[in-house]
């Protein structure tokens, strides 16, 4: 009987009433500023970043693949590139579609173009793909 009674005490504290509620979070704009250099023995390491958006303008199957021409997106000043700027070795890219950062397996990226592997998917018109490239470069203080 005293099982019993503990069991319900139990239970009661965690009724499913007692709900968290998630803060509201507010988008605010970022300031466009450059990431400040770090110092390591002597030499600054700074940080450059890329970022090149696009907006799919038809829907695109992706059961066979499907490469995107870098000449399709545009800069962070909205000025068309021709070509992406990719740092090697001291880097990486990041893709993200639809706002969601995408697994790296996924895709591939060369200085002309975005190849997206085949895959059960469709990327929807008006969906946006953002790519993002991070290089490192050092100065000798």
């Amino acid at each position: 009987m005293v099982k019993e009674k503990d069991s319900r005490q139990i239970i009661q504290l965690y009724d499913c009433e007692d709900r968290f509620i998630w803060p509201r979070i507010i988008a605010r704009n970022v300031p466009e500023t450059a990431p400040p250099p770090i110092i390591v023995s002597g030499q600054t390491i700074i940080p450059k970043v890329n970022r090149y958006f696009y907006i799919v303008t038809t829907d695109i199957d992706l059961t066979n693949g499907f490469t995107l021409a870098a000449n399709l997106f545009s800069d962070d000043n909205g000025v068309n590139v021709t070509e992406f700027s990719i740092i090697h070795p001291n880097g990486y890219v990041n893709l993200f579609i639809n706002a969601v950062m995408q697994e790296g397996g996924i895709y591939s990226i060369t200085e002309t173009s975005l190849i997206l592997n085949a895959n059960n998917a469709t990327i929807y018109r008006g969906t946006p793909i953002i790519i993002e490239s991070l290089g490192f470069f050092t100065e000798v203080n």
